[in-house]
């Protein structure tokens, strides 16, 4: 096992060296906006009628930290966000950037997460029955519903099942919650007023994550199906669900647990528009609002980092559980002691 441990120690300090690069990365195109956050925050006072002098800029300068080297800045900013989880303030409404996520982030993650277990719990069985079956009316079915998912764009989507909804039931469906419970403490009645509409925004981010995860598994199906090793299992008398589930079910799913880190990276892309048409006042929506209105790159390098953060722990949990269910990944680790 000691083979096994040296690997989980690599994965786990691969992860943090990319999460230290990554947060290089977020910081340095922070930096890279024109302006720097002092002056940002000045041009927008004015905009509210404030008189705003040089000494003032000079001095927010100052608090900020922003007359301090570049490194030193960036040293500053990730010791606090690794060991405090500390993003600083935001850079237009100077309110902690904490605060203003809040659970929301965790909520975005729990909706694309929520979002790939249903893509994946109907993606993995259809496309296994789909490469495997010589049913030509079950496969073209697949195959179109697959096809329909990749060509309609999930804001599309949205747009369809809140019209129809408001036609036929008079609610548009917007929002993770009803006006009573908008504001209100965490409660029971809370989570199920949550529930009742968090399937809206899951089931648009996880159509098109569906399709494509079908169309996946289908061709990785379909290509061990037609390996000489499925062959000799056969002419060894092994069929039916024993043959598949043992043999190329088991290899196909490998690259698509390997991908996992990627589909959540591509349903989070997704988010923000799903969120301006649903009305949802989470971290996609504040991540367009940062990005897009206000300009404020502090709390738009927060949720980046954030997301990247939740991407690499996910892509370290699948490596290891990759290793432990592959046989050949188990082999590889084990014999290159």
């Amino acid at each position: 096992m000691l083979q096994f441990g040296q690997f989980v120690v690599t994965r786990a300090f691969m992860a943090v060296v990319t999460l230290l690069t990554v947060s290089f990365i977020v910081f340095t195109l922070m930096e890279l906006v024109p302006a720097n956050c002092a002056e940002r925050y000045v041009a927008f006072k004015n905009t509210q009628g404030g008189q705003i002098t040089i000494a003032d800029i000079e001095a927010e300068e100052r608090r900020m930290g922003l007359d301090k080297p570049y490194a030193l800045r960036w040293a500053s900013w990730v010791g606090n966000v690794f060991f405090r989880g500390d993003f600083g303030e935001s850079c237009i409404l100077r309110v902690g950037i904490n605060q203003l996520l809040g659970q929301k982030f965790w909520i975005s993650l729990g909706l694309c997460l929520t979002a790939l277990v249903f893509a994946y719990a109907i993606a993995i069985p259809a496309g296994i029955l789909s490469a495997s079956s010589n049913n030509a009316t079950l496969n073209n079915s697949i195959r179109f519903f697959s096809y329909l998912g990749l060509a309609m764009p999930n804001f599309l989507l949205a747009l369809m099942i809140m019209l129809f909804s408001t036609v036929v039931f008079g609610d548009s469906l917007t929002g993770l919650f009803s006006k009573e419970f908008r504001d209100a403490a965490w409660s029971y009645d809370r989570v199920m007023d949550f529930l009742s509409r968090a399937w809206l925004p899951i089931f648009i981010l996880g159509w098109s994550a569906t399709a494509f995860a079908l169309q996946t598994v289908r061709a990785l199906m379909s290509d061990e199906n037609g390996k000489l090793y499925v062959t000799a299992a056969r002419a060894r008398g092994l069929s039916g669900r024993r043959l598949l589930w043992r043999y190329p079910a088991r290899h196909a799913l490998g690259p698509i647990i390997n991908s996992l880190g990627f589909d959540l990276n591509r349903v989070f892309n997704e988010l923000p528009i799903v969120a301006l048409i649903l009305v949802l006042t989470e971290s996609g929506a504040l991540l367009i609002e940062a990005l897009a209105r206000s300009n404020d790159q502090q709390l738009a390098g927060a949720i980046i980092f954030m997301l990247t953060a939740s991407i690499v722990v996910l892509n370290f949990v699948t490596d290891i559980l990759l290793a432990i269910i592959d046989p050949r990944v188990w082999r590889s680790i084990m014999g290159g002691g």
